[in-house]
């Protein structure tokens, strides 16, 4: 994750209900596991963004996401290692992950582990917001409120839940962590190498229970280990 480059465009008129709204009522039953079963069976991909930086700080009677662009003097002064503070990276495996047809076609599952030990549950059916600022402002009130809800209902999109994350994998289903010290595999070339990837004929499990894969949201180390 740590060729991910910074993005902080920002939108010219935007507001935070907008990023809110998700999709319609319809839309949303539609594409969320209903029950624990449903989250943990069948063909489903679920993914864990491990010692994600998201912190928040009081600067100035006002609290925001801390981070390395914004907060040198702060990180600094703590003695915390300035380069580790990049939510950015979190901010842009969101907007990757929940644009992608996976989560159109509602077979995405999303966590969130921060540097913290806070455990995140993220919605399929939750809108991300395009601009690093906005984000930031979500974040920071997801981790006062504990949860953000839809602007136009009641529905929840983002909530803190507890851990650990193993409690809502499921038992049976194939799990990977990702390293940068690791070797360069496809996807398929992975799922031949690995006996634990096939039932006891031989048959590749991928097409009935789901795969866990956890990445570490950090721009140099190793979460995953």
């Amino acid at each position: 994750m740590s060729g991910i480059k910074r993005a902080r465009v920002e939108e010219r008129s935007s507001s935070r209900s907008d990023a809110l709204i998700g999709h319609t009522a319809d839309e949303a039953k539609a594409l969320i596991p209903k029950t624990p079963e449903e989250k943990t069976t069948g063909q489903r991909l679920i993914v864990v963004l491990e010692k994600a930086a998201l912190e928040v700080v009081q600067v100035k009677g006002k609290y925001e996401l801390l981070n390395s662009d914004d907060h040198k003097n702060i990180l600094a002064k703590s003695g915390k290692d300035i380069s580790s503070y990049r939510p950015d990276i979190t901010h842009q495996c969101l907007m990757m992950l929940l644009d992608s047809p996976l989560n159109k076609a509602g077979k995405l599952l999303i966590y969130i582990h921060t540097m913290n030990h806070v455990l995140i549950e993220v919605s399929p059916a939750l809108r991300m917001p395009r601009t690093f600022k906005r984000f930031s402002g979500l974040i920071v009130e997801l981790l006062n409120k504990n949860k953000i809800r839809a602007a136009n209902s009641s529905e929840i999109l983002m909530k803190v839940i507890a851990n650990p994350v193993q409690k809502y994998l499921p038992a049976g289903g194939i799990k990977c962590g990702l390293s940068v010290d690791g070797r360069l595999l496809s996807c398929p070339q992975w799922l031949k190498s690995h006996d634990d990837t096939k039932d006891s004929k031989g048959r590749c499990l991928i097409d009935t229970v789901p795969l866990t894969v956890v990445i570490g949201a950090v721009a140099h180390g190793e979460p995953c280990s």
